[in-house]
Order: structure tokens, then C-alpha cells, then sequence
């Protein structure tokens, strides 16, 4: 009778953790397809009000004097997340400076797509823009877009001739998300590293003349120190920052500089010396952006390597803010911009010179 008692409440008990551990898998569950509902919702949303927005400027001839190249591969894997974009001026002549673009979107939504403002931009000024597209996560998990980007690099290096640009005369420019990779970039072409990805980079023997990460998520590892900080923001943009987080990194997610790729930031912060000199910055981001910090602690990190650097903080305004071109601070944050290239180098003129200040995106 003992040890049927006990032995019916062991049962009991097993069962109940084995209950407990099934709904805890159940709720996880709920969780990511939540997660990936809403990241597919949002991503539909952008590309669908993108598609919209380009209607809207070729109606109001924005998109005039500019030349769109579709779909160009950067690998050839047959996949359309190693596809590019060309942007450049109708009017071109000569070899032009060129910007590698490369999209923001918590690595995990958007492309080249929803981000044809930026290229249009940088070619209206007459500027030769490679815009690509990059795996995305949870499917793709770190370091795939870092792989990509580092693939495109190279390319661009090697074919930025064909299209008129100058491959000695690299931009390179990104927001958000994208803002990472660029600035994991820029450290592969100053100084070797052991990753495949990255030695390839160094072996191309060209470094940016300027890097531009708009309101960057730099270090992708331990996403809850921007509210352990701070205790305005929302749980529901809480939720999308972990989302980003825990969807690139996976299992390295809390893991601080598991890998520097990850946390460029930590690069740059660190004591470590380049074998070549580190480009001039220009950094914009909103005073009212989570991810405010980061730009933050980058530009005091190039402070203390000496690396001219420019940064502006645009009073109020949010994440991204740079792509809603009617509002004064974005028209601010471009013509900050392109005075910050215009100082760096021999910058061309407009094409439309008066369309880069005024034009609505």
C-alpha cells in the first residue's frame, strides 16, 4: 500500500512535469509563429507601401534622370537573395564614386525592394548605387547576411567598372540592420581576419572612403540593455527587438561578442590595431530611437582611435527616420550627408541638385 501510494503520486508528479514541459513547448511554439506572422505581415506591408510610394514619385517625376538595373546576380546561386540592383544617373559620364547599400530590417524582412528611395537618392546626387538583397533570418541565422555581404564586396570591387563606377571610390551606407553589416565591413577591409568571409575582403586591397550607418543596431548580442537603460520603450517594441535578436543570433543571442560580426561595435570598442586606416563616418539617428546607444557609443568609439567621424542627432525623431523624406530632419539628415561626402572627396555634382533637398520619398 506504501509504495502504491507513493509510487502513484511519483507517477503523478512525472506526469505533471512532462505536462508542464509540453505546454512550455507549446506556448514556445505559439511564440515563434507569432513572431514569424507578424514578421511576414510587417514585411508585406513595406514592400506593398514601398511599391506605392515609388508610384507616387514616378507620377511626380522624382524617379526622372535616374537608371534602374534589376536583378543582377552577385552569386551565382540562382537564389533572389543574391540579387542587386544598379542605380545610377542617366547623365553619367566618366568613372563615378559608388555606394554599396545594403538594407536595414532587424535582418530578418525587407530588400532591395522597399529600399529603392535610398538608391534613387545617392544616384540623384551622381553617385553609382549597388542595392542588394541578403538572407534573411531565422532561416537563415548569423552569419549568412554577413557572408552575403562580404560576397558582395567582392563583387562590386571586381564589376563596379561595367556600370561606370570607380571600385577605388567605395561608399558604403546601410540603416539599421544594415547599418551592422556595413560596419562589420568596413572592419574586414581594414584589418585580416581568420572568418572565410572576411579574409576574402581584405584580399581585395580596397577600403571604403566612407562608411554611413544610419540608426544602427551595432551590436546584435544582448538586445536588453536598451531597456535595462532606459524605461520608455514600448513592450510591443521590446517584443520586435528580441524577436531581432534571438531570430539572427539564435542560441549566441545573450552571448556578448560571441562573435565580433555580430556586435561590430565591440570592434571598435575594443583595443585591437588595423593594418589599414579606418574611413571617415557619417552617422544620423533619431533622438527617439530605441536603438539610439549604439550610434552613441560608436562615435565615441571612434573618438578615441581618432577616426574623423560626423554624427547627427535629429531631435524627436524615430527609427529610420531618414527614409521619410518630407520631414525636415530626413531632408536635414541628406543634406548633412552629402556635405559629409562632398568634404571626404571630390563629390560630382547633382544631377537634380535642388530634388536632393526638396523631393518627398
Amino acid at each position: 500500500m506504501f509504495l502504491s501510494h507513493h509510487g502513484g503520486a511519483s507517477i503523478a508528479w512525472l506526469a505533471g512535469i512532462e505536462l508542464s514541459a509540453i505546454t512550455f513547448a507549446a506556448m514556445a511554439f505559439k511564440d515563434q509563429i507569432r513572431k514569424a506572422v507578424v514578421g511576414k505581415l510587417l514585411d508585406g506591408s513595406f514592400h506593398g507601401a514601398s511599391e506605392l510610394g515609388r508610384g507616387v514619385a514616378r507620377v511626380r517625376g522624382e524617379l526622372r534622370g535616374v537608371e534602374r538595373l534589376r536583378n543582377i546576380p552577385y552569386l551565382e546561386t540562382g537564389s533572389s537573395d543574391h540579387l542587386l540592383d544598379v542605380y545610377r544617373s542617366e547623365s553619367n559620364v566618366g568613372m563615378r564614386p559608388v555606394v554599396l547599400y545594403i538594407h536595414g530590417g532587424g535582418f530578418r524582412i525587407l530588400s532591395k525592394d522597399t529600399h529603392w528611395v535610398f538608391g534613387n537618392r545617392f544616384a540623384k546626387r551622381g553617385y553609382v548605387v549597388f542595392s542588394i538583397n541578403y538572407r534573411l533570418a531565422p532561416k537563415h541565422p548569423f552569419p549568412a547576411a554577413v557572408e552575403d555581404a562580404c560576397a558582395a564586396w567582392q563583387w562590386v570591387v571586381a564589376n563596379a567598372a561595367r556600370f561606370g563606377g570607380d571600385p577605388n571610390r567605395i561608399i558604403l551606407a546601410g540603416e539599421s540592420a544594415g547599418g551592422n553589416l556595413v560596419t562589420g565591413l568596413t572592419w574586414a577591409c581594414s584589418t585580416r581576419r581568420e572568418e572565410h568571409y572576411a579574409s576574402g575582403v581584405f584580399d581585395t586591397g580596397v577600403s571604403p572612403i566612407a562608411t554611413i550607418p544610419y540608426c544602427g543596431l551595432l551590436q546584435a548580442s544582448d538586445i536588453g540593455r536598451f531597456w535595462r537603460r532606459r524605461d520608455d520603450i514600448p513592450p510591443v517594441i521590446v517584443d520586435r527587438m528580441q524577436a531581432v535578436s534571438g531570430g539572427y543570433l539564435g542560441a549566441m543571442a545573450d552571448e556578448v561578442g560571441a562573435n565580433p560580426f555580430a556586435d561590430p561595435l565591440l570592434f571598435f570598442e575594443g583595443d585591437e590595431k588595423t593594418e589599414r586606416e579606418i574611413p571617415p563616418f557619417f552617422m544620423s539617428v533619431g533622438t527617439a530611437d530605441p536603438v539610439l546607444d549604439d550610434t552613441r557609443r560608436m562615435s565615441a568609439a571612434l573618438a578615441r582611435r581618432n577616426v574623423q567621424c560626423e554624427t547627427l542627432y535629429s531631435p524627436g525623431e524615430l527609427h529610420a527616420y531618414q527614409a521619410l523624406g518630407w520631414r525636415p530632419e530626413s531632408k536635414l539628415s541628406w543634406r548633412r550627408t552629402f556635405q559629409f561626402l562632398d568634404d571626404v572627396q571630390a563629390t560630382p555634382e547633382a544631377v537634380e541638385p535642388e530634388a536632393v533637398e526638396d523631393d518627398t520619398i
